[in-house]
């Protein structure tokens, strides 16, 4: 979002304008997000129409065993839809700070999704313990309990703490930073 504007030359444009940074780094996140969650939603919304397509509007089979009504179904797609994009704005809150660290747009995405990538790995190794809980991406599976009769949301819950802390940090430290 801000190193885009840089590469391109327009940022201290803006800057030059008397307009607080705190607001113009507040407008850039709140259009990133949007634009994430409108394709999110459009993302979902297109699986959901092909799916109903190809398979009829029948009862979910769940992954984890058992069936769910339809509309039981759709309720908790949307409520996996909104713990995946809270566990993705770690993502973003990180592709933020390296956007505002960088002038290479395409170092920012890469570096915040390359990072992403090594939390995910790291994950795997067991060997860690307990350091594995405090890795961004440990309770990226957290949604499955969703689909679980009863649900079971206590991933989701510590999940979206977790998300919420890390996006927290990270953005403090871009609007510090910049």
């Amino acid at each position: 979002a801000v190193a885009s504007e840089a590469s391109w030359g327009s940022l201290r444009y803006l800057l030059a304008v008397p307009v607080p940074r705190a607001r113009l780094l507040a407008t850039k996140l709140l259009v990133a997000l949007a634009y994430s969650a409108l394709a999110i939603l459009l993302l979902a919304g297109t699986a959901l129409l092909a799916g109903t397509l190809s398979y009829g509007w029948e009862p979910l089979q769940a992954p984890v065993g058992g069936t769910l009504p339809p509309g039981e179904g759709v309720l908790r797609l949307l409520a996996m839809i909104g713990y995946i994009s809270v566990t993705l704005l770690v993502v973003g809150s990180l592709a933020f700070l390296l956007s505002v660290s960088t002038d290479a747009p395409l170092g920012a995405v890469g570096g915040a999704v390359m990072i992403y990538i090594v939390s995910s790995i790291l994950d795997q190794i067991s060997a860690l313990g307990g350091i594995r809980d405090f890795l961004p991406t440990h309770f990226n599976e957290g949604y499955l309990g969703l689909l679980s009769s009863p649900i079971q949301t206590d991933d989701v819950v510590r999940g979206s703490v977790s998300a919420v802390v890390y996006s927290t940090v990270l953005l403090s430290l871009a609007w510090w930073r910049f």
